[in-house]
């Protein structure tokens, strides 16, 4: 047979890894040229990865729930044919299955020393399988590995050749300060595995050999969480904390916004304001029959006036160069819409918004909108921003102080649309109110271009007729 790896590939600008977020395939299973075979989550979105060949599911390497590397092969596939073309040593394929004899378990490493870490070959699998059987060669069946534990303490052991384990143990040994040459081995062929880490991580305080746990305590990465042994306190139904690992979408957030607030001078202004006439004009656009089939409501005309506001403020539509030393003046327009998803806020933009007609703009945010909350938007759809709209008053908030995207100039936060008293023509009588608040970057924008910027967004929604006027 001739096996095929494919490797986690770079699905995003700067990306580094991505989280097996669910298999569609389990060994056995034929797949073919472009069929889907997982669901990665990366720092900025999920996204499914195609197969680019035929043949039978031979491995999957890694499991749900683990963050791998760009470059790592994640899964290899029997394509059919001749013996594998990475396999250059002619006795390795033999003792696949008996690693029994040590000439075998000998010749290994070297038909692997040339493959970089984490680069292995499909076969390798199978490879470090059979030179496990190294430790045990006082043992010849091939299940003799696993009840090779006479001197185990605390799931400890004599250090010897370098221990097999499959890349989330290791990562997980990491994390817990394990050195993986200490720890004896209970799992098929002599590999190591995560409960016999955990085991290795645990205090001892009875120094007994005791038999591998019947608790493997599946506890995902906390370090916190160790598993079977008596004095930890693991998280039960009746813990007091629990303890969520920081990854994917939400540790990209974290650090832009940190990289953001620490980084750009923020200045935030405020403006309230009467929108009941932009609120009719909903009302009137929802019954046209040109519109028909559109979704329309307040943040469609929000949007569309922002857009008409930048054309008249367009120093507003900029970018900081740090390295360069320079102000980016952006003439289009890429609008982000800050979007709340299960897996936390992500920013797509729609690309050259300012070209965009109102049943476009109407389409591209609705498109926008149901891709985030099914969890498909594109890194590609996350890049490129040069203005974001983020709008706080779906949550009933007033309004906010809201954080700039990285490698923006602004931010406007669009508050809760509210019946209140207003003053209106002389009289007070009951409108409809709300709050925009934009934040800056002082930088390059300074207080007269920022009040403007958003008086202007303001008096476009408190006259719709600007929009035709303005534009």
């Amino acid at each position: 047979m001739t096996i095929r790896e494919f490797k986690m590939p770079d699905v995003g600008e700067g990306l580094t890894e991505a989280e097996i977020l669910k298999w569609y395939v389990q060994p056995g299973d034929t797949v073919t040229d472009g069929q889907v075979v997982c669901e990665v989550e990366t720092a900025k979105a999920a996204v499914e990865l195609p197969i680019p060949f035929d043949g039978t599911v031979h491995e999957l390497v890694f499991p749900e729930g683990t963050t791998v590397d760009v470059g790592q092969v994640i899964i290899s596939v029997n394509v059919g044919g001749a013996a594998p073309a990475e396999a250059p040593a002619p006795a390795a394929p033999a003792p696949v299955e008996t690693p029994a004899p040590a000439p075998a378990a000998e010749a290994e490493p070297e038909g692997r020393q040339p493959v970089l870490v984490g680069y292995g070959v499909a076969a390798s699998s199978t490879k470090r399988r059979a030179r496990k059987a190294a430790p045990a060669a006082s043992a010849p069946a091939a299940s003799a590995p696993v009840a090779v534990v006479p001197e185990q303490l605390n799931g400890h052991a004599p250090a010897g050749p370098r221990p097999l384990a499959k890349p989330p143990v290791r990562k997980l040994a990491k994390d817990l300060g394990v050195d993986l040459a200490s720890v004896v081995p209970t799992g098929p062929d002599g590999v190591i595995t995560r409960e016999d880490v955990h085991r290795a991580a645990a205090p001892a305080p009875a120094p007994v050999a005791a038999p591998a746990p019947e608790a493997p305590a599946p506890a995902p990465v906390a370090a916190a969480t160790a598993p079977a042994p008596v004095a930890a306190p693991a998280a039960d139904a009746g813990a007091r904390e629990t303890r969520v690992p920081i990854k994917g979408v939400r540790k990209a957030t974290a650090a832009a916004m940190v990289g953001s607030a620490f980084t750009a001078p923020h200045v935030t202004e405020f403006v309230t304001f009467d929108i009941t006439r932009t609120m009719k004009l909903v009302e009137e656009l929802k019954a046209d029959k040109d519109m028909a089939g559109l979704r329309i409501n307040p943040l469609l005309l929000i949007a569309k006036a922002v857009l008409v506001a930048v054309r008249r403020n367009p120093e507003i539509n900029a970018a900081w160069d740090e390295a360069a030393q320079e102000i980016v003046l952006k003439h289009y327009v890429n609008l982000g819409i800050a979007a709340a998803t299960p897996r936390g806020l992500i920013v797509p933009n729609i690309k050259d918004a300012h070209a965009q007609t109102l049943p476009e703009l109407s389409r591209s945010l609705s498109e926008l909108v149901a891709t985030a909350r099914e969890g498909r938007t594109t890194p590609a759809a996350m890049q490129g921003g040069t203005f974001t709209i983020t709008n706080v008053g779906v949550f009933g908030v007033d309004t906010g102080t809201p954080i700039i995207n990285p490698g923006e100039s602004a931010i406007l936060a669009v508050g809760a649309i509210k019946l209140q008293p207003w003053v209106h023509k002389g009289k007070v009588k009951p409108r409809q109110v709300t709050t925009l608040a934009l934040s800056f970057d002082h930088r390059l924008v300074d207080g007269e271009l920022g009040s403007k910027f958003l008086a202007d967004v303001a008096a476009i929604l408190e006259q719709p007729k600007r929009l035709m006027t303005w534009a």
